[in-house]
């Protein structure tokens, strides 16, 4: 990690923010977050190696630079369904079409 952004949060040499001690990027718990609605309460208990002091941090950081988190997330998700698409049917989607079994 190379900057420190309070107690909890540091940057990566990448500028990617990460809850420090934990192997937890920060956009990962604000997925959780908007994916799914948990309060910081239910991410603790979705995954207790994140201490809640840390949530609230993480969260605190995204609302402070949510625009850019939110454009990395949006570039992410492309990123993905640019492989899906360049990836092709899977075979099993293939079996299953050939199956009838999909339209």
């Amino acid at each position: 990690m190379t900057a420190v952004i309070n107690s909890h949060i540091a940057l990566d040499d990448d500028g990617v923010a990460w809850i420090e001690g934990t192997g937890t990027k920060v956009k990962e718990v604000v997925l959780d977050k908007l994916a799914y609605g948990w309060s910081p309460e239910e991410m603790h208990r979705q995954h207790p190696h994140l201490p809640l002091a840390k949530i609230h941090a993480a969260l605190a950081y995204y609302y402070d630079h949510q625009d850019e988190l939110d454009a990395e997330m949006e570039r992410d998700y492309e990123d993905v369904e640019a492989m899906r698409r360049s990836a092709g049917e899977s075979p099993f989607v293939r079996r299953m079409r050939a199956a009838g079994r999909l339209p």
